[in-house]
């Protein structure tokens, strides 16, 4: 019998962004340190959210069923695929219907697939508390481009040639995208934002980018909590 191939997406990722990655400038003394902050508070963060992640684990198991969690696959620093978790925000087969769409009409058809409770929870952004978790795993950073799905990778990269550089770092919670533009910024703004992150990456810019986020995660949580999206 003829062996069969076990190439699967996280090999196919490898193999075609491994070496232009590699290329690229690397810092490995100030990951190095990053790594160590994300571990950190990271551990630190989740130590303290514990009863609040018990008692949101236990909302949603109540108001929508299970699963409790999601968890979607993510394109992570040189290519290798992971799974990204998060509070269950959306209805069962949310994900299948709105897999094919990306951008301002991805923002539109999920809110028209979020739950009561995954309402609430987006809008005081507690639904991204797991993360914490693939933080302390090593698949995520506190600071660095978003996460994205490996489909939609496949086409910005084709989009954007240096697309391929977001694969020098962890995906991050948050990132210079986020903190300086919204969510419907074009792809290739957001991309600059990015490659402009990776380029100057340091513990005071991380740290920095960490204390704005938090004010304004803090901010919108409040709001949320009040008066939810």
């Amino acid at each position: 019998m003829a062996a069969t191939s076990s190439t699967g997406p996280e090999d196919s990722f490898i193999l075609r962004f491994s070496v232009l990655a590699h290329d690229a400038p690397r810092r490995p003394l100030v990951d190095l340190e990053l790594r160590v902050l994300d571990v950190l508070l990271a551990a630190s963060f989740l130590l303290v959210a514990l009863p609040l992640v018990l008692v949101l684990t236990v909302a949603v198991a109540l108001t929508a069923g299970v699963p409790i969690f999601y968890r979607g696959e993510r394109v992570g620093r040189g290519g290798r695929i992971f799974r990204m978790v998060k509070f269950r925000t959306l209805r069962r087969g949310a994900e299948e219907r709105l897999g094919p769409f990306l951008g301002p009409e991805l923002v539109e058809r999920t809110r028209a697939e979020t739950t009561a409770l995954g309402g609430w929870l987006r809008a005081a952004q507690l639904d991204e508390i797991p993360q914490l978790w693939n933080v302390l795993r090593g698949d995520m950073s506190f600071v660095g481009p978003r996460p994205i799905r490996p489909r939609f990778f496949e086409e910005l990269a084709g989009e954007l040639p240096a697309y391929w550089q977001r694969l020098v770092v962890r995906p991050g919670l948050t990132g210079f995208a986020q903190v300086r533009k919204g969510y419907e910024t074009s792809m290739a703004e957001k991309l600059a934002h990015d490659l402009e992150y990776i380029a100057d990456r340091s513990v005071p810019l991380y740290l920095r980018t960490v204390a704005v986020t938090g004010w304004r995660v803090l901010r919108q949580s409040l709001k949320g909590l009040v008066r939810p999206r």
